[in-house]
């Protein structure tokens, strides 16, 4: 009698083995490749798997990586700077993605959007307030665009966590984001287009989190730091489920910074 393999939930009746869907997302969200390139990497590998597969891998895959990363965020720092920069979709022309960093340019949050009117950017700052509900936002930098001040204005007047929002136009001190944009404008420069609105925004989350990954901004905790000691084990150990018998393992993760020795900061 055969019995089901032991694996990971979100895994099961898939085909490929977990540890190749893994490699293949985050190669793909990491790295100026195209589906094309990684379909021709893994054959050299002995795998054979087609472009198709790899693009549904991604699309289904990302939101429950961002959701499992999450885990071990860091909070960011309350003074904020926000700006849009646009992102060509062969569905629609051109789109904008709305993004924030705080001071230190850690990633705040981003949405990709088909405008830059006063319901995107109200829809903006709605997820981000959401996602760190935790340390609201005390200042905000702004660029020149009005429809984004009419949309903080109208928040303002409707959600009292925005009423004590100091809102500063300097153009100097939005230069923090407008350098950020280029770590995902050089990733979709290598991509062979964005077909529809929603491949591309989940797409341009993945990319957004590989970037919160290289910013360090996820805290992880383990007895034996030298275990995260390539981004293959910092992935592994950040995707395993929490009930799978983590500290059981050996390691254990945390949000807030421990001691020093025994941390691991990403």
């Amino acid at each position: 009698m055969t019995h089901a393999l032991d694996r990971d939930p979100i895994y099961r009746r898939r085909r490929f083995d977990p540890a190749t869907i893994e490699l293949c997302v985050r190669w793909y969200l990491t790295y100026r490749l195209s589906y094309r390139d990684l379909v021709q990497m893994m054959a050299e590998r002995g795998v054979t798997v087609s472009y198709s597969t790899i693009l549904r891998w991604v699309q289904r895959y990302v939101p429950e990586f961002e959701k499992r990363w999450s885990r071990y965020a860091q909070s960011v720092d309350p003074s904020r700077r926000m700006d849009e920069t646009a992102v060509r979709v062969r569905e629609g022309g051109s789109h904008y993605l709305y993004r924030a960093v705080d001071r230190h340019g850690k990633t705040v949050d981003s949405l990709l959007c088909t405008d830059r009117g006063d319901s995107s950017a109200r829809a903006f700052f709605t997820k981000a307030l959401v996602t760190h509900r935790l340390r609201p936002p005390q200042k905000v930098n702004l660029d020149g665009n009005a429809a984004t001040h009419r949309a903080l204005r109208d928040l303002k007047q409707k959600n009292p966590l925005w009423r004590k929002v100091e809102v500063r136009v300097n153009g100097y001190l939005n230069n923090v984001v407008e350098q950020d944009h280029r770590a995902i404008k050089r990733r979709c420069a290598a991509m062979l287009g964005l077909k529809s609105y929603r491949t591309a925004a989940i797409t341009l989350a993945g990319i957004e989190l590989v970037h919160r990954v290289r910013k360090r901004q996820f805290a992880l905790r383990a007895r034996d730091a030298h275990r995260f000691a390539s981004l293959k084990e910092l992935w592994t150990c950040a995707l395993r489920p929490y009930q799978a018998g983590i500290e059981a393992s050996g390691v254990t993760f945390s949000s807030v910074t421990p001691k020093r020795t025994r941390t691991h900061v990403l």
